[in-house]
C-alpha cells in the first residue's frame, strides 16, 4: 500500500511552476513543472494533457505524483492555438482541425529530454496520460526514446480503422506496437464507449501476440474518466484502486 503511507516525521517540500522548454521543431512551449525539494535523485514523469486540455486537474495530478517522489513535466501541447481558459484553447484547437500526432510527440520528446537533463534526475522517465493523452502515451511509448514505463488511462483510438485516420492522425498507434520497448499499464472502465471493451480486447490481443510486457486493469461500474472527481464520471473505489496500481507500477519501474 503506497497511498497515505507517509511518515509524519519526514521533511516534505515541493515546488511547482510554469516554465519554458523546447518542443516540436524547436518551438519554445510552456510546461507545468512540479518536483520535490531536495537533492534527489528523482525519476521523471511526462504527464501528457487530455481533452479538455492543459487544465487544473493536470496541475493537481502533477503535484500528486511529486508528493510521491517524482519530478513531473506537463507540456502545453495545445499552446500553439493560443491562450485562454483550457476550454477556450481546446475549442480553438478543434476548430483548427486538431493537434497533430507529430506535434505532440515532438513536445513529449522535448519534455523527456528536459527531465533527464536535470541534475536531480535518476536517469529514468515515464509517461502517462488520460483520454487523448492515453492515446498519446501509447504512441510515445512506441516511438520515442528514453521511455522506461508508460500508463495509458482510458485512451481511445489506440486501435484505429482505416476510415478513422486523418491528416493529423495518419497512423493507428497500434501499428507501432511492435516497437513498444517498456512496460505498459492500462486502466479502463468496462462501461466506457471510447475505448469500448472491444477496442481494449483488440489492443490486448496485439500486445499478447507480440509478447509485450503489459498489464491491463478493467473496472466494472466505471466508464470514461474515473479519476475526474470534478465530474459525474468519478468512481471513488475504482479511482483509488487504479491510483494505487499506477503508483506501484511507476515505483517498480522508475525507482528500483
Amino acid at each position: 500500500m503506497i497511498w497515505n503511507s507517509l511518515n509524519t516525521g519526514d521533511y516534505e517540500g515541493m515546488i511547482a511552476e510554469t516554465i519554458s522548454i523546447t518542443g516540436y521543431q524547436g518551438d519554445t512551449i510552456r510546461a507545468y513543472y512540479s518536483r520535490p525539494l531536495g537533492a534527489g535523485p528523482y525519476p521523471g514523469i511526462v504527464l501528457i494533457p487530455h481533452m479538455p486540455g492543459w487544465d487544473e486537474f493536470l496541475r493537481e495530478t502533477a503535484r500528486r505524483f511529486t508528493q510521491h517522489g517524482y519530478s513531473v513535466l506537463c507540456p502545453d501541447i495545445y499552446g500553439r492555438f493560443g491562450t485562454g481558459t483550457p476550454t477556450e484553447v481546446s475549442q480553438k484547437m478543434r476548430e483548427a482541425g486538431g493537434v497533430s500526432d507529430d506535434s505532440v510527440m515532438g513536445d513529449c520528446d522535448g519534455a523527456l529530454r528536459f527531465l533527464r537533463n536535470q541534475t536531480q534526475s535518476n536517469g529514468k522517465t515515464g509517461v502517462i496520460g488520460m483520454c487523448s493523452g492515453g492515446r498519446h502515451t501509447f504512441l510515445a511509448a512506441c516511438t520515442l526514446e528514453h521511455v522506461d514505463a508508460a500508463v495509458d488511462c482510458w485512451g481511445g483510438a489506440v486501435v484505429m480503422e482505416p476510415q478513422e485516420l486523418t491528416e493529423t492522425r495518419p497512423v493507428s498507434p497500434s501499428d507501432y506496437a511492435a516497437n513498444l520497448s517498456c512496460p505498459l499499464l492500462g486502466i479502463f472502465g468496462n462501461d466506457d464507449k471510447r475505448p469500448d471493451t472491444a477496442e481494449v480486447d483488440k489492443l490486448e490481443e496485439i500486445l499478447k501476440d507480440l509478447g509485450k510486457d503489459y498489464e491491463f486493469y478493467r473496472y466494472d461500474g466505471a466508464g470514461h474518466g474515473i479519476w475526474y472527481y470534478d465530474k459525474p464520471l468519478y468512481r471513488q473505489e475504482q479511482a483509488m484502486d487504479s491510483w494505487e496500481k499506477t503508483l506501484e507500477f511507476f515505483d517498480r519501474n522508475l525507482k528500483e
